[in-house]
């Protein structure tokens, strides 16, 4: 028993292994991986579209793009990406409720051979004139 365990054990390891370095896979690369917004008044809104090429040698599937919290939320096509193909994940970061500097990331779960990439906005958020105001 113990040897048909240790069999069936070291057959998924070997799957699993050869999958990761198949040279075929799918691979993503992304122009830019990390967007400075700069300084913005709280409550704006701001949107960066991620882009990325699928430099592997099979369709490249999105599955899921999760944000730190539900102040970044993004949103990519659903439909795979040809080799060679280009497409992008579109970011949206509401600063309503945030002050100071932020650094939100987005998870990229596809089937990428690199495995999952975060993407990151970072920029810093200042008080609006009538806050300042009201604080006086």
């Amino acid at each position: 028993m113990k040897q048909a365990i240790t069999y069936i054990f070291f057959i998924l390891f070997s799957v699993i292994v050869n999958a990761q370095d198949n040279k075929n896979s799918a691979d993503i690369r992304f122009d830019i991986e990390e967007f400075n917004f700069g300084t913005i008044k709280q409550g704006e809104k701001i949107e960066y579209s991620f882009t990325f090429v699928n430099s592997g040698k099979e369709p490249l599937i999105i599955s899921d793009a999760k944000g730190t919290c539900g102040c970044t939320v993004p949103s990519w096509s659903k439909e795979p990406i040809p080799k060679g193909g280009k497409g992008s994940v579109n970011v949206e970061f509401n600063s309503t409720g945030k002050l100071g500097m932020q650094d939100k990331t987005v998870t990229i779960i596809s089937n990428a051979k690199s495995g999952p990439k975060v993407l990151r906005l970072k920029g810093n958020i200042e008080t609006t004139t009538s806050q300042d105001n009201q604080r006086q």
